[in-house]
């Protein structure tokens, strides 16, 4: 869909609307009559749940072709669901967070990090959750929010009227400045934020999440609902239950056995949330999606479908991750191969709740609708589609930096990728060579220059948009999720120690 076509679909045309988020009143409808006769999906207004799992692989499924790993809850999701394999996202996971949240590349959004206050999702910013919400959506969050935990970038103040998570990018992770969770914080019986309040839970992080996010949604009667379950597994620390350790003891090595089992949880808590769905008469009012929010297999060099690099790296492992969306009835199931990204959720979820946005925000996105694939599996993609990425994470753990525009970055054009790594731009066919073993840039030096200079362009574009790189000068000296934890609780207690809850 082109930029003036998602105008148009979501009844804005260039005028726009004259408000500003969060005051969005319920949307109209009216808009989307010409987009009824063509996607018949806009405007159906489902429930919508977004599942996104923290460093699991695209290899880390049975369906995708891993043999070791026993995932039978998402191999029959997979097998319902229309599943694109060629979506991607960001090599690490506040930047793929913050492209889902607003549509935007990350480095639009002042992400270059996932600490050193760089991983704040700018206030000037509009989520998806203040979107769905003026449009009348409820809204939760459930487990990891990783884009700012001071309160003015927390969750609750972003569209999310339901909040219940852990702080940092990982349950008990802390860093210099204001990154960091509640101190001696454990995947089993961690202490969670809930709305405010910090809650000692007595189960494994996964099921409380999930657990937690099914409670909810049965209370949700009155209005279509979005229901955001980011779950902390299976990055590291590696730990599971020891029933799903077992699992794989023998099989693989003792990190890889926790690995795979933290993802055997996911799988049996995705079978739970499903069967939950469909006792509450939500299954077939409920697009469902599963993903993962970066390349790689978070250390665990299992099986990653054949492709070079891991999460942090440019290559196209590092990138290319699940995407399945499953609304029985609705959407037929099986594969896309167009082009997409995590950049297209936000216009997706906008044109399928009948949303309005202001004309300038909807022209600033780097997304598109994913609609018309949704409903015609032999769409056309984009066939001029640029995918810009770059890892970022310059500088050093103390906070200095300066943009390095030739870090670890790569482009993405039709069935190539310029990939830099070291020195000097690298071309790969990946249609031709999936695995990136042969450099043919010498071969295609037309699609080189191409992409180099698309590149410069977007460099230049994004760097007045890099707002965090010297935030750590003011950060706080206590991160908010522990001075926040030491107020409800009455100070550090002896010795430093944090109080019981």
């Amino acid at each position: 869909m082109k930029r003036r076509d998602f105008l148009r679909y979501t009844g804005l045309g260039a005028a726009g609307a004259a408000f500003c988020f969060p005051r969005l009143g319920k949307s109209a409808t009216s808009g989307f009559q010409a987009l009824e006769k063509n996607f018949a999906l806009a405007g159906r207004r489902p429930n919508i749940i977004l599942i996104l799992t923290d460093d699991q692989g695209y290899g880390d499924l049975g369906r995708n072709g891993n043999t070791v790993i026993k995932t039978p809850n998402l191999d029959k999701f997979h097998d319902e669901a229309a599943h694109f394999e060629d979506f991607h996202v960001s090599p690490t996971c506040s930047p793929t967070r913050s492209s889902i949240m607003t549509g935007r590349h990350e480095f639009k959004n002042g992400i270059t990090h996932t600490i050193l206050e760089r991983e704040r999702l700018t206030l000037k910013a509009t989520t998806i959750a203040q979107v769905l919400q003026g449009a009348g959506y409820a809204t939760g969050i459930f487990g990891k929010w990783h884009l700012g935990d001071e309160d003015e970038y927390q969750p609750g103040r972003r569209g999310f009227e339901e909040v219940f998570i852990h702080g940092c990018g990982g349950i008990g992770q802390s860093y210099s400045g204001s990154c960091g969770d509640v101190p001696g914080n454990s995947y089993f019986g961690p202490v969670v934020k809930h709305n405010g309040t910090f809650v000692k839970t007595s189960g494994y992080c996964t099921d409380e999440f999930f657990g937690q996010a099914q409670k909810w949604i049965a209370t949700r009667r009155d209005k279509p609902f979005f229901c955001y379950i980011a779950t902390n597994a299976p990055h590291a620390p590696l730990n599971c239950p020891p029933e799903y350790e077992k699992i794989y003891t023998g099989k693989v090595n003792e990190k890889e056995a926790k690995y795979l089992g933290m993802v055997t949880n996911i799988d049996d808590n995705v079978g739970r949330l499903m069967a939950r769905l469909k006792e509450l008469g939500h299954d077939r009012d409920t697009l469902v999606i599963y993903m993962n929010d970066n390349g790689g297999t978070g250390g665990c060099k299992i099986f990653n479908a054949g492709m070079r690099g891991q999460k942090g790296s440019p290559y196209n492992g590092g990138t290319r991750a699940m995407s399945l969306w499953r609304w029985p009835g609705v959407i037929q199931p099986g594969a896309r191969g167009q082009l997409t990204a995590h950049l297209d959720l936000f216009p997706t979820f906008v044109a399928l709740a009948a949303a309005k946005v202001p004309a300038e925000l909807a022209a600033k996105l780097d997304g598109f609708s994913l609609l018309p694939l949704l409903q015609d599996a032999a769409a056309p993609g984009h066939a001029d589609r640029i995918l810009f990425t770059h890892v970022g994470r310059w500088g050093d753990r103390n906070g200095g930096s300066s943009p390095e525009k030739y870090g670890r970055c790569s482009v993405r054009w039709q069935n190539y990728l310029l990939v830099r790594e070291k020195k000097g731009w690298e071309l790969h066919d990946l249609k031709a060579d999936p695995g990136e073993t042969t450099d043919v840039a010498a071969q295609h030096g037309n699609v080189v220059a191409k992409l180099d200079k698309a590149y410069d362009a977007w460099w230049q574009e994004i760097l007045p948009c890099l707002v965090n790189e010297d935030a750590y000068k003011t950060a706080p000296k206590i991160n908010p999720f522990k001075a926040h934890y030491w107020q409800q609780f009455k100070g550090p207690g002896p010795n430093n120690v944090p109080p019981p809850v």
